[in-house]
């Protein structure tokens, strides 16, 4: 290895396969030191919960392993979502402790076949609920920039594996912030891309195409190739997003040329935002005017409440159909302590709606995501905060407030502008350009048009290479 172990932390994705190719390190050996990394900090963080060192070592010396664009390189999984032939998929559950996957997704396989190696699991909370990481199986997930704050959520153990260096890169998925929030609180790249972009296959779209999968990454090249490796439709998908023109890779560090952006401050429901956000998004908006675009203050028009209860509606009956799935596995309805007490709270509010209702609430989001669409006839992108209040305390965002939509409604005030990108369908990438004066990291939120990855990419790679975030480093780091 000419490349000593220790400097293989810093390197990215992209960096890695590419070592590989030339020949200056062998996949085991960067597994081998992803692994080092992970037993030496995932005590301090509880990232990883299911490790999967020795399957990856195999893996890594197989003559079989594909010689594609990420060879060798380690990856996390999320313990939900994307599935893995053999291993437990708990999705953050006690009730799900016991499960393990048939089959890979296609999402998996994808990573697999372009070379990438599966090292272990990432924490996450129970069926995605919270924006934090904190199960009552695993235990909370800790910041690296500051362990007695959280994560975000609910891709928040691969947010604190990849901030602290264990890993280049790791699998998230986001249904209403689950890629954005984590990316926010931890210094992070995240892009939830377009719906229909990465296929759920075998599965169907989850929450009728409300929740999509990607990864989070520490640059916007690295999240633009492993888009390149998982995209893409798979025969039968509900969901198909249009075809980029081109390897989304090569948009990063192409001039956008000069776009319209809207930005603002201003949440779509009454709560407050905390001052150094708001900073956040007005030094973001006065940045990309000066690198030549036509930024105004402006934000769509739409009853901004459609995010409260029938989201929380929709996203209740989810929590209930999980319920039946553990009911399947466990050949009996899960014990009061099988579930938390948020979840317990949505399976009890999703039990007084029907079909009809669900279909209700759909109809709902779908109307507010038709009076948000012609904004972005005016406008290439808009600007907003990722959240409204920088990375809170343990303990703070996974406690019960009473009812599913008490608890949805405060969590939302925390996390109000993420779900419009779910909601619509449109792309949007939280990017780390700011920090509070004690140094935790504030992202800024952009959304693109629907099926408009590569504006996306051009501008974040412009506003990377004008404001480089790779050398700030959190407090636990390799």
């Amino acid at each position: 290895m000419s490349t000593p172990t220790g400097e293989l932390a810093r390197h990215g994705v992209a960096e890695q396969a590419e070592l590989v190719r030339r020949g200056e390190v062998t996949p085991r050996e960067l597994v081998d030191a992803a692994i080092a990394r992970i037993e030496a900090l995932n005590p301090a963080l509880n990232a990883v919960i299911t490790p999967l060192f020795e399957r990856a070592r195999a893996e890594a010396d197989s003559p079989d392993l594909p010689d594609g664009p990420l060879r060798g390189v380690p990856y996390l999984l999320k313990d939900l979502g994307a599935t893995l032939a053999g291993t437990r998929q708990t999705s953050g559950s006690r009730a799900f402790a016991s499960r393990v996957s048939a089959s890979d997704s296609a999402l998996t396989a994808r990573l697999r076949a372009a070379g990438a190696v599966i090292v272990g699991k990432a924490n996450t909370p129970e069926f995605g609920n919270h924006s934090t990481t904190e199960p009552v199986l695993f235990g909370p997930s800790r910041n690296p920039w500051g362990t007695d704050h959280t994560t975000g959520g609910s891709s928040g153990g691969s947010a604190a594996a990849v901030a602290s260096g264990m890993v280049a890169a790791a699998h998230g998925n986001d249904g209403a912030g689950s890629i954005r929030i984590p990316a926010s609180c931890c210094g992070l790249f995240g892009l939830k891309p377009t719906r229909g972009r990465n296929s759920w296959a075998p599965s169907g779209d989850a929450m009728a195409g409300i929740a999509v999968e990607h990864a989070l990454t520490r640059s916007v090249a690295d999240s633009a190739l492993i888009l390149d490796v998982t995209s893409g439709p798979v025969a039968g998908d509900p969901s198909v997003a249009p075809r980029a023109e081109r390897p989304f890779r090569d948009e990063v560090g192409c001039d956008p040329g000069r776009l319209r952006i809207a930005w603002t401050a201003i949440p779509p429901f009454d709560t407050l935002v905390d001052v150094d956000c708001v900073r956040a998004a007005r030094a973001t908006a006065d940045l990309l005017e000066s690198l030549g675009h036509d930024v105004v203050e402006d934000r769509p028009a739409f009853d901004g409440t459609v995010l409260l209860e029938p989201f929380a509606r929709v996203w209740a009956i989810a929590n209930l159909q999980a319920h039946r799935e553990a009911t399947r596995l466990l050949h009996r309805e899960p014990e009061p302590d099988e579930l938390e007490e948020t979840t317990w709270e949505l399976v009890e509010y999703a039990r007084r709606f029907d079909a009809v209702d669900l279909l209700e609430a759909l109809e709902s989001l779908a109307a507010a995501s038709r009076a948000v669409m012609p904004f972005f006839d005016r406008y290439d992108a808009w600007l907003t905060p990722t959240l409204a209040r920088p990375p809170e305390h343990l303990g703070v965002l996974n406690r019960s407030q009473g009812g599913a939509v008490e608890w949805w409604t405060f969590d939302c005030r925390f996390n109000p502008w993420n779900p419009i990108a779910n909601m619509t369908g449109q792309p949007a990438a939280s990017i780390p350009l700011h920090e509070t004066a004690d140094g935790f990291p504030i992202g800024v939120l952009i959304f693109g048009r629907f099926g408009d990855e590569s504006t996306l990419f051009r501008v974040a790679g412009q506003l990377e290479a004008a404001r480089p975030w790779m050398g700030r480093l959190p407090a636990v780091h390799a």
